[in-house]
């Protein structure tokens, strides 16, 4: 891939993102080598030190900035605060699946190279999850208060809606059987009993996803 002429440090650093995110997708975080990134971008490899100081920098910014951005557009969505914890889990349900089909690939990496972070790094970024998780914790909390939802364990209840919405990164297909929308509102529909109390949180499933495969830069374990 030739360097356009005259580009700029911020295109620069966006292609070298770019491009990192998909070879690491692609191939993992192990296999990918700088040489490898900067052929892709089409610098020299000593450039990229221009950008982060080594390859652990790297992924731990790629990671933390999907973090981020995850972060801010679902305190986006969910403005104002307050209001029905219905709705809340509604709008809460609907972002985290459009977010995680839009972003398959930062999605992916996200989960499966935590084991690449070093000590700090990780701890970081458990951190992160961890807020992630609280504000879905605390809209469970409050429906629980108003006595809306009927859950006796807001924790498990947490973990169990996360990985059930979460795995759609390992399957989901555009142009599948079932479109993006009506995966949602299946979702929805399925949230919604488990926070009722309609499904015990013990019986959705929590174990990590399945084998992944990697082809075209995405996570796949079936199609819907």
């Amino acid at each position: 891939m030739a360097r356009t002429a005259g580009s700029s440090g911020p295109r620069t650093e966006e292609a070298i993102r770019s491009a990192g995110l998909a070879l690491i997708a692609t191939h993992g975080y192990a296999a990918m080598s700088l040489r490898q990134l900067a052929a892709e971008v089409g610098i020299q490899q000593g450039s990229l030190y221009n950008y982060f100081r080594n390859k652990q920098e790297f992924l731990f910014d790629l990671i933390r900035t999907h973090m981020q951005d995850l972060h801010a557009a679902l305190d986006a969505a969910l403005a104002p605060e307050g209001g029905d914890p219905v709705e809340r889990l509604t709008r809460f349900v609907e972002f985290h699946v459009a977010y995680h089909v839009e972003r398959p690939q930062q999605v992916f990496i996200c989960y499966s190279e935590l084991r690449s972070l070093e000590p700090d790094n990780l701890a970081a970024v458990v951190a992160m999850r961890r807020d992630y998780e609280r504000k879905l914790s605390d809209i469970l909390d409050a429906g629980r208060a108003a006595g809306v939802f009927r859950l006796d364990d807001v924790r498990m209840a947490t973990l169990a809606i996360l990985a059930m919405l979460s795995g759609i990164c390992t399957w989901y297909k555009p142009g599948g059987r079932l479109a993006k929308d009506a995966v949602r509102e299946i979702f929805l529909g399925m949230v919604l009993a488990l926070a009722r109390g309609e499904v015990p949180a013990e019986a959705v499933e929590a174990a990590p996803p399945p084998a992944l495969s990697r082809r075209n830069g995405v996570a796949r374990a079936g199609a819907a």
